[in-house]
């Protein structure tokens, strides 16, 4: 996001005799598409109010630019006042967006000590950001508090918590929340069910999670594209492509617009399944509806095609992409390319993240992710941890998520020792590792040919209150055939 600074104002407050102690300059800014400025005159030399001072926390904060929000904090804090209710909201809801949580937490904190009341949906947003870093036990801490407190969960914090455990294989701990839901009356939405799809595909119950789509029917709740998603997807898993594609056009003969999340399914599965030409067609399919393309997409896209030498492949799906107009997505694209290419103008990090900036593309959280993904792909150990440094500097907190890819790098590269003291780092520093940080320890053990170690993993996972999936069942097979073999 770009800002054009075009003046300089200044910022002073006076002491009880009506003179002037403090004066710092402060920015007057303005986007593209206007949104807000301070409103006064540059240089008069007028007070900022705490009034003021809370709404222009509150316009940062939409706009995305939470360090300038915490900056007008400490000010105001410097005179003695606090933000109000609302301005808490927007910073914590900013922050938690932005992965920093523990920033979020703090206030929270205060805004409790300062005696107001938040909302459930301020719960809600603390709890979600919590469980997306992988916090589990400051998360069901937090639910405590919130029962104390007498503050009732709502629809959205059950499936908040429902979108945590299925994506971390918690499958005892999903079962609870649903059961939850209906004792105390709670709809079980398309969400839900597309949850619980999901779930069922992950244990290797495909058959019974297509089954469930009766059960959707005789409820009379329509499927919509929450749960078309979730069928398209179990489909495609489980390599039955012809079924996702026929699904697909259901979906699209019943008026419901297929969104970035299915057509990432449907290229992904087809990538896997190594039919590029039918994933390409649906790649440029998705770019025809003005879709712009998912950096994992083309991240897996250059890793089937680099497989097979197809650079001139690569560079014409690039070209169109610039030809449709989608410049930063090219930049991010390009890039990619370079890395998988190991053509070695992006081997290090920090040349990456200063050219996307020099586009004008703000690395999120998500492009970190995909970013260290690409370079653990290739068993590029220091960049990826550069990625790790990088995007702390960029104020992002790491979670579960990042240090998954990280374990993945190690893995690749032969080195289980680091990948073992990364998972060991995550217990230490209470991120409760998921599904998927057990199954790629174990890919690392069995990389290293460390296949004793493997089943003293999968039973931790399962201690944890982890539920195995497919990947990792198959895993532990092959290492105690391996063992069986040896003695």
């Amino acid at each position: 996001m770009k800002f054009t600074w075009e003046c300089t104002m200044r910022l002073s407050w006076t002491d009880n005799n009506n003179n002037r102690v403090k004066q710092v300059a402060i920015p007057e800014f303005n986007k593209k598409n206007a949104i807000c400025k301070y409103p006064f005159e540059s240089n008069s030399g007028e007070e900022l109010s705490t009034e003021l001072h809370n709404k222009t926390i509150q316009e940062y904060c939409k706009i995305g630019d939470v360090d300038n929000a915490m900056k007008l904090v400490a000010q105001l804090e410097a005179m003695g006042f606090h933000p109000n209710s609302i301005s808490y909201g927007f910073l914590i809801d900013s922050l938690g967006s932005v992965g920093r949580t523990l920033e979020a937490d703090v206030l929270f904190q205060e805004m409790m000590y300062l005696g107001f009341k938040p909302r459930i949906r301020l719960f809600n947003a603390l709890l979600k950001g919590f469980l997306k870093k992988g916090l589990l036990g400051l998360a069901v801490k937090f639910l405590v508090e919130m029962d104390r407190m007498g503050v009732c969960k709502n629809q959205e914090t059950y499936e908040i918590l429902l979108d945590y455990y299925v994506s971390a294989g918690r499958l005892e701990d999903t079962w609870m929340v649903v059961n939850e839901m209906k004792t105390n009356g709670i709809r079980l939405s398309s969400f839900v069910y597309g949850k619980v799809i999901r779930l069922y595909r992950d244990n290797g119950m495909w058959k019974k999670a297509i089954g469930l789509v009766e059960e959707i029917r005789e409820k009379g709740i329509s499927l919509d594209r929450q749960i078309y998603n979730s069928i398209i997807d179990t489909f495609g898993k489980y390599g039955e492509l012809g079924e996702a594609l026929e699904v697909f056009e259901k979906m699209k003969q019943e008026s419901i617009v297929p969104d970035i999340t299915t057509w990432n399914s449907l290229i992904r599965w087809h990538c896997k399944a190594g039919d590029l030409t039918k994933a390409l067609q649906l790649f440029t399919e998705m770019q025809e509806q003005g879709l712009y393309p998912d950096p994992k997409i083309l991240m897996s896209l250059i890793s089937r095609l680099g497989e097979l030498g197809k650079w001139d492949v690569i560079k014409k799906n690039f070209e169109n992409m610039k030809c449709r107009g989608r410049q930063e997505v090219g930049a991010i694209y390009a890039m990619l390319v370079d890395i998988y290419g190991q053509y070695g103008r992006f081997q290090d990090a920090e040349d990456f993240i200063s050219a996307l900036k020099s586009e004008g593309f703000l690395p999120s959280a998500s492009m970190f992710c995909v970013l260290a993904n690409a370079y653990a792909q290739q068993g590029f150990c220091e960049q990826t941890v550069k990625v790790l440094q990088l995007m702390e500097a960029e104020g992002i907190e790491l979670n579960i998520i990042m240090l998954n890819v990280l374990i993945n790098a190690f893995g690749i590269a032969g080195r289980h020792e680091e990948a073992l003291s990364i998972y060991q780092h995550i217990k230490e520093s209470g991120i409760s590792p998921d599904v998927v940080t057990y199954s790629t320890l174990m890919k690392a053990f069995i990389r290293a040919k460390k296949f004793d170690k493997v089943p003293e993993i999968y039973k931790e996972m399962e201690s944890y209150g982890c539920t195995p999936d497919r990947k990792a069942r198959q895993m532990l097979q092959t290492a105690l055939m391996v063992l069986e073999r040896r003695h």
